[in-house]
């Protein structure tokens, strides 16, 4: 389960702080999914950031799997997120020298060696249609497929929570449909918990539950 309670973020600014977040509650059970939707530095990335344990609310909870990451140290909390959470950004961030394969591996190198990694991930590339391509380059490779593997990397590693930001922004309207449709089978398939913030409201229609984040507080879409 994914809880936040309360969650707020400000950030120092030289005359009086900057409110981002102002009381963000949510609460997400493993198979359910949502969309967030909001204008352009509504937070909406500073509190997927928050809800994935790469940064710190200034006050509230998150809690994951029933612990608060912000607790751990930073050797436990790098274990925790590796282990609990995957992440799919707007450009992929895959990295250019490694293999289709190898960007897919990279969330396994601390991991423990007796897990099936190279199995999951051929497999997973198989479900993303990529299974020709395991030993191509990302510069070899289109925008929707740079994406398919991003999709396959976040997977990887079977995490409670995928968290996805934008991650139709830079493609086509045929390859934003096809992760789109990718994004949703995968997470019917692995019954992960799935936060994805977006613009398009095409996207964001795909999931029963939507959001909107407007002046720091999250509501109902209407």
């Amino acid at each position: 389960m994914l809880i936040a309670t309360d969650v707020a973020k400000e950030y120092p600014a030289p005359e009086r702080a900057l409110k981002v977040l102002g009381g963000v509650s949510l609460t997400l059970r493993r198979g359910e999914a949502a969309a967030i939707m909001g204008p352009s530095g509504s937070g909406k990335s500073t509190l997927l950031a928050i809800l994935g344990a790469l940064e710190p609310p200034s006050s509230g909870t998150v809690t994951l799997d029933g612990r608060n990451p912000y607790t751990l140290s930073e050797t436990e909390l790098a274990g925790f997120r590796n282990r609990l959470v995957g992440f799919v950004f707007q450009d992929h961030c895959l990295l250019p020298q490694c293999t289709v394969l190898e960007n897919v591996l990279i969330p396994t190198l601390v991991a423990a060696p007796s897990e099936p990694h190279h199995e999951r991930a051929r497999a997973l590339l198989d479900q993303v249609g990529l299974k020709d391509r395991l030993g191509h380059f990302p510069a070899q490779l289109s925008g929707g497929e740079k994406q398919r593997v991003a999709l396959a990397r976040a997977l990887v590693r079977q995490p409670l929570v995928v968290l996805c930001d934008e991650p139709t922004g830079n493609l086509d309207r045929r390859n934003a449909e096809s992760v789109a449709d990718l994004l949703v089978q995968l997470h019917t398939t692995q019954q992960t918990i799935l936060v994805v913030v977006t613009h398009s409201t095409t996207l964001a229609g795909r999931f029963p539950t939507r959001f909107e984040l407007l002046d720091g507080i999250l509501q109902p879409a209407m």
